[in-house]
């Protein structure tokens, strides 16, 4: 998984996850059919780490506090001490050939999954009056999930997480006030 999320899909080789592993290639072949497999195997790895995104947004208590954590939950994942920086999914999906055009649509699912749940939590905030009803649900859950992206990319680039916390603190400044 470290691998794949340091150097992405495309750029990490059999023989990278081999040497990493410990095996030979038949016997990732054995186990997992293909690198393909074993990728989206990782991207379950990395994603069973903590709560999910959308366990987060359906367990905080607002969609604003769910924005909040997310973002913040990301500056700090993404410049953990053990794992590279940046995020897992956004690496891998920067740059995919066409050949693995399928591996990049699976990662973006997983995206715009996240930014549907949080977009359908605004909106049943809006429905019951909680958020004010001139809220713009897909704007904020589009711009949740944007700048989470670029917290990773932010992170690549080595910039510290207090930084990366003072850019989801100022973020906030788009959602309404309760």
């Amino acid at each position: 998984m470290l691998l794949f999320w340091k150097h992405g899909y495309e750029a990490t080789s059999l023989s990278d996850l081999t040497q990493a592993m410990g095996v030979t290639a038949p016997s990732i072949y054995s186990a997992f059919g293909n690198k393909k497999a074993l990728f989206l195997e990782a991207v379950s790895l990395y994603l069973s780490g903590g709560s999910s995104p959308t366990a987060i947004i359906d367990a905080a208590p607002s969609a604003r506090d769910a924005a909040q954590v997310l973002m913040e939950g990301a500056a700090i994942a993404y410049t953990g001490e053990k794992t590279p920086p940046g995020c897992m999914l956004a690496t891998s999906a920067i740059s995919v050939s066409a050949e693995a055009a399928d591996v990049q649509a699976h990662l973006s699912a997983i995206r715009n999954g996240v930014e549907a749940h949080l977009r359908a939590r605004i909106q049943a905030e809006v429905a019951d009056g909680t958020l004010p009803p001139h809220t713009d649900a897909e704007t904020l859950a589009a711009h949740t999930t944007a700048i989470i992206q670029g917290l990773s990319t932010l992170a690549r680039d080595g910039v510290p997480r207090e930084k990366l916390l003072r850019i989801t603190r100022s973020a906030m400044a788009v959602w309404p006030q309760v």
